[in-house]
């Protein structure tokens, strides 16, 4: 006989039972009575209790979430929803995917998963999605998650192959998996759902031989529905299972790397399908699980692993530091589309991040105004495990590529974007996610390259809490007569601060940009360190980058105009001085990279 105590918080229970020899199944229950919520990041706190529980032999302690999570998978009259309902609030989850944070293993430190989490939350995203060809994490990675606020979909540990559903030694050993891997991740509050596979479905679904296609589903539907699904509902019951990524949804075995209309949606046809950025405006997913594009990392790593003599894209160690057999072919091919051909290595490394960033913020920005039809958005990926040109926006060590900076911006709570879905067409929508209408005023300037201002308008709107609301749609041409000579700034003022966006009115490389000086002060007071910025021309796409000193600017990538200096903090990782941080500091626009 022993006694089972069982705290929470300043509530508790105790109670007598009985202990036989061998494994012992104990159920209690303990109400909590008015307990704090854990909601995701940006929509409340993330407060984390104590769970207690002692018998006279024994004490386990663990933190635990209280929430209440929903996954919303119902017909509409597009197809079928996928929606992520916390605590009775819709969540527009926005994210990337994670991959192991490195291919050594040993290297795989508290301190490693700390930073690449906060990085992910300082870019305001709420999920990851734990790909299904790396490893089941680590619990520092989860307990991470759950301090931050950060919502796990987590796949199961199958990938993009056939595996032997027809082996019975084999389905053993994924029950014996899939059993341990639910019990040991359960009561994380992040866990948001649990999913059988990567694009094992979707792989499946190219096959054209009818007869083969069924025996390849079969031995899926043996692990999916016949082992991980089971494990999760005898287990976990009140998560949800999702079929395989991407899918339409239980027993839905459609095509969703081609078709929008039912849960979630991998599209990549601006990567693999070297498509235009504007391919994005073709589909409206339910839910985008994975969709990227690939840059080169920043020059402070390429540095680790290629020497200058070698500075150049077809040199052999940047073939083994791609992994995408046509990748460097695609990021220079993507160029000629949009942007004239840098001159110089650094100014090619450089522009790669412009692009990159361009092309996700292109998919993110118009999926948003989308809402509630799209409620999702993750890009491949978030980190890499080696020092490579890959589709992450944080560099291998964790140094933010600018697509993250633009992440910061484009998955920002209360944004404004401007597109051009039809070429000829300029649209301009406010989406808020936060759970209070805003009133907010739009103010739209037209500025030639030159810095004059052609055109100005002040509209003032109120957008209702979670929606997307159109707010000006017109031909360019009403902007600027003649597109290539002018650019437009739209900043949205609200209580919660000011948020910019800029729109070309015509792809960069058929306009004439001017040249421009732009000029840098370091200022040091009890915040720290600073950097303000002038220029006499319109610059774009400004970089302020560093080498060898650990931190990140509180802004980066921006638009720089004559007489509107901006400043960007330092928001330091070490300690340093400011003769350190001037000794760093290497300043890249996009004028800059052609003669």
């Amino acid at each position: 006989k022993s006694k089972l105590s069982v705290n929470v918080g300043t509530e508790s229970k105790t109670e007598a039972i009985t202990l036989q020899k061998g494994i012992n199944l104990i159920t209690t229950e303990l109400v909590i009575k008015n307990p704090d919520l854990w909601f995701p990041a940006g929509y409340g706190e993330q407060p984390l209790y104590d769970l207690i529980i002692k018998t006279d032999d024994d004490e386990h302690t663990k933190k635990i979430g209280l929430r209440k999570l929903e996954v919303i998978h119902e017909k509409d009259e597009i197809g079928k929803s996928l929606i992520f309902r916390v605590n009775g609030i819709d969540i527009f989850c926005k994210g990337a995917d994670w991959i192991p944070a490195d291919a050594m293993p040993q290297r795989q430190t508290k301190e490693v998963f700390d930073d690449l989490i906060r990085s992910a939350k300082e870019a305001n995203m709420n999920m990851l999605r734990v790909w299904g060809g790396g490893q089941y994490e680590r619990d520092e990675f989860y307990q991470a998650c759950d301090r931050e606020g950060i919502l796990v979909w987590q796949d199961f540990m199958f990938a993009c192959s056939e595996y032997p559903g027809w082996d019975r030694s084999f389905l053993a050993l994924v029950k014996l998996e899939a059993e341990h891997q639910v019990k040991r991740l359960k009561d994380y509050a992040c866990i948001a759902i649990w999913c059988g596979d990567n694009e094992i479905l979707g792989i499946h679904l190219h096959n054209e031989n009818k007869q083969e296609l069924t025996r390849k589903l079969l031995h899926l539907d043996r692990i999916n529905f016949g082992i991980l699904e089971p494990a999760v509902l005898a287990i976990d019951p009140n998560r949800m299972f999702w079929y395989s990524s991407p899918c339409a949804g239980p027993n839905d075995y459609h095509n969703t790397f081609k078709e929008d209309h039912s849960g979630d949606m991998h599209f990549w046809n601006v990567w693999h399908g070297t498509g235009a950025f504007e391919n994005y405006y073709d589909v409206i997913p339910r839910f985008c699980s994975e969709f990227g594009y690939q840059s080169l990392p920043s020059m402070e790593t390429i540095a680790t692993y290629a020497p200058k003599e070698q500075w150049n894209i077809t040199a052999p160690v940047f073939d083994h530091h791609q992994r995408n057999n046509s990748g460097n072919t695609k990021i220079t091919q993507m160029f000629t589309r949009y942007f004239r051909i840098p001159e110089g290595f650094e100014s090619f490394v450089y522009l790669t991040q412009v692009q990159q960033a361009l092309a996700i913020k292109t998919g993110v920005e118009y999926w948003r105004t989308q809402r509630p039809v799209c409620m999702g958005a993750l890009y491949w990926q978030l980190n890499d495990n080696w020092p490579v040109c890959s589709w992450s926006s944080l560099d291998y060590g964790g140094k933010w590529k600018l697509l993250h900076h633009a992440a910061r911006r484009f998955y920002a709570p209360l944004m404004a974007t401007a597109y051009r879905k039809d070429p000829e067409v300029v649209e301009i929508w406010g989406v808020n996610d936060t759970l209070a209408d805003e009133t907010v005023t739009v103010d739209l300037a037209v500025y030639d390259f030159n810095g004059n201002i052609l055109k100005t308008e002040a509209i003032n709107t109120i957008l209702p809490a979670q929606s997307s609301t159109e707010i000006k749609k017109e031909v360019r041409t009403a902007f600027c007569p003649t597109p290539e000579k002018g650019f437009l700034i739209v900043t949205l003022r609200s209580s919660q601060g000011t948020f910019e966006n800029v729109l070309f009115l015509e792809h960069p490389q058929r306009c004439e940009l001017s040249k421009a000086d732009v000029d840098l002060t370091i200022t040091e007071n009890k915040n720290g360190l600073s950097v303000t910025l002038t220029t006499d021309k319109p610059v774009f796409y400004l970089s302020v980058d560093t080498c060898g000193v650990c931190g990140e600017f509180d802004d980066n990538m921006i638009t720089l105009l004559p007489g509107a200096p901006r400043t960007l903090r330092w928001n330091a990782k070490q300690p340093i001085t400011k003769e350190q941080l001037e000794k760093a500091i290497t300043l890249r626009h996009l004028r800059q990279t052609y003669s």
